[in-house]
C-alpha cells in the first residue's frame, strides 16, 4: 500500500470517529449526559428543522458541512468508483447513523438529516472530482497535507475540551 493512500485511510477513519462522537454522542464525554430519546421524522424539514417556527439553517449547513469531507475522502480512496456508488455508500453511511440513534434511542432519526448529510457528501465528491481534474495526481498530497492540519487541529482542540473538562 502506498504511503499516500494509508495517511488518506487513516486520516479518514480519525475523521468518522470524531464525526461519530458528533452525530451520536453530541460530543459529550459521558454516555450518562445524553439522555434517551427515540423520536423518527419522515417528513423532510418539517418539525427537527423548524424552531420557534422558522427553519433552522444552522442545523441544516452544518449537517451539510459534517459530510463534505466523506465525500471528498471517499474520492480520494475509491477513484474507480462510479458516482452513484459512492453516493449510495455515503447515503448508507448517513442511514446507518441514523438507525443507531434510532436502535440506541441516543437522537432523533430524521430524514432532513439524511437528506442533508447526502447533499454534504455529494459536495464533497464534486469538490474532489473538479480539484482532481485542476491538479491530478497531485491533489492527493494536496489533500492529505490540509486533512492532516485540519486532523491535528482538531484532535488538539478536543484535547483542550477533555482537559478542560475534568480540570474543572
Amino acid at each position: 500500500m502506498k504511503k499516500g493512500r494509508r495517511i488518506t485511510i487513516t486520516l479518514f477513519i480519525i475523521y468518522m470517529v470524531v464525526l461519530s462522537w458528533a452525530i451520536l454522542f453530541k460530543f459529550q464525554f459521558s454516555i450518562d449526559v445524553l439522555g434517551h430519546m427515540r423520536r423518527v421524522n419522515l417528513i423532510p424539514f418539517a418539525e427537527s428543522a423548524i424552531v420557534n417556527g422558522k427553519i433552522d439553517f444552522d442545523e441544516i449547513i452544518n449537517n451539510v458541512i459534517a459530510f463534505i469531507p466523506v465525500g471528498i475522502y471517499l474520492g480520494m480512496m475509491k477513484t474507480d468508483w462510479p458516482f452513484l456508488k459512492k453516493l449510495s455508500t455515503i447515503a448508507g453511511i448517513s442511514l446507518l447513523y441514523e438507525i443507531t440513534q434510532f436502535v440506541f434511542a441516543i437522537g432523533a432519526t430524521d430524514i432532513t438529516d439524511l437528506i442533508d448529510n447526502t447533499l454534504g457528501g455529494i459536495i464533497g465528491i464534486l469538490v474532489f472530482m473538479f480539484l482532481y481534474k485542476v491538479f491530478k495526481e497531485k491533489i492527493f498530497r494536496i489533500l492529505n497535507a490540509l486533512a492532516t492540519i485540519c486532523t491535528v487541529s482538531l484532535l488538539s482542540l478536543i484535547l483542550c475540551l477533555i482537559i478542560t473538562e475534568y480540570m474543572l
